[in-house]
């Protein structure tokens, strides 16, 4: 399909989406029974959201398209340098080792940043260590102070950090390296998010549309875990990670890369997977992380934002978000080769 005609194809679907919408607000105020009831939850439900939403279905297989497997890297492949800052995550560490060192890519500069855990972290580091470009376990000042050490050890073009309960989906590494090499112009990327539970089972996905710098301003919307950018751009935005934030950390990151001129982009692929537990940091944050949020949009806009302030400017972007996230759910029903992902090592490997 031509890019003109699938551009038509999309426009037309945000109209649908925007024309349904209003048919909800209608029903909203006129629906008298239960048929009318249900047929109102019904458009409720396909009009909301996904972005935000961390379980949206019952638990199954995590799948990828078979070619994920068969993606291959450029050549020569640039080094890619990427950091796991961990803390007291043994339960997931060893998940989020072997799906960066699964990959088999030519050029992987991967350094794991502990904090001095004691449950079992550090058995599973010895274990890798051989697949690893170094590791430590110390205390530090929080994620971002882990993320610069790490960092600092490294040299490759482009970066990354990965938590140490998350996963990269096969293939990502070699899919980034290509994307960058192929558009020089391009200084950070990031891709589409799946949501898995504690036990590697998908529960959801994050269908993210185009990049759009404004919105970055007022919303996080970008899945950290999908995020790479060049070297070059991450000295250009300061050089490291703000750790005074612990919840914010990203998003920071993403708006000091742009005010410094990078180009970013979207690419049309899940690249990683958001693990969704009850020790996240993500969940507990509560009010910590409100006043992060608040603290951003306060530098980004000039003055505080309420909320519901937030949720109008970023309406269209959700819409597109809808239209994007329905082609891609589409698609995925279509019958096609698709692979479970492994997130275990098999017997004998590190």
């Amino acid at each position: 399909m031509q890019p003109d005609e699938t551009r038509r194809l999309l426009d037309e679907l945000e109209a649908v989406t925007a024309r349904l919408q209003d048919v909800e607000a209608a029903l909203r105020e006129q629906a008298e029974g239960r048929s009318l009831g249900r047929v109102r939850e019904r458009l409720r439900a396909w009009s909301a959201p996904r972005l935000g939403k961390l379980r949206q279905h019952a638990p199954e297989p995590l799948l990828v398209p078979t070619s994920y497997l068969r993606t291959d890297p450029p050549s020569p492949a640039p080094r890619i340098s990427i950091v796991t800052p961990s803390l007291r995550q043994g339960r997931f560490i060893e998940r989020t080792i072997y799906s960066v060192l699964s990959q088999g890519y030519p050029d992987l500069e991967y350094v794991v940043q502990d904090g001095g855990s004691d449950d079992g972290t550090v058995e599973v580091l010895r274990r890798y260590e051989d697949g690893l470009a170094g590791w430590v376990s110390e205390p530090d000042g929080g994620q971002g102070d882990a993320v610069n050490r790490g960092f600092a050890r490294t040299h490759g073009e482009i970066m990354a950090y990965l938590n140490s309960d998350d996963l990269l989906l096969p293939g990502s590494l070699a899919y980034v390296a290509s994307y960058l090499a192929a558009h020089p112009e391009v200084d950070a990327v990031y891709g589409h998010r799946v949501l898995i539970d504690e036990r590697d089972h998908q529960v959801g996905v994050w269908v993210v549309p185009p990049h759009d710098d404004d919105v970055l301003g007022v919303a996080d919307y970008v899945p950290q875990e999908s995020l790479f950018w060049r070297r070059r751009a991450w000295e250009r935005a300061g050089g490291q990670m703000d750790g005074s934030l612990h919840y914010a950390l990203d998003w920071d990151l993403l708006l000091r890369l742009r005010d410094s001129g990078a180009r970013i982009e979207r690419l049309p692929r899940f690249l990683g997977a958001f693990r969704i537990h009850d020790g996240q940091k993500t969940q507990a944050g509560g009010s910590e992380r409100d006043a992060e949020a608040d603290r951003i949009r306060r530098r980004t806009q000039g003055r505080p934002m309420t909320g519901d302030e937030a949720y109008a400017r970023t309406r269209a972007f959700l819409r597109r978000h809808l239209v994007h996230h329905t082609v891609v759910r589409a698609a995925a029903r279509l019958p096609r080769a698709r692979s479970e992902v492994r997130t275990l090592p098999p017997v004998g490997y590190g």
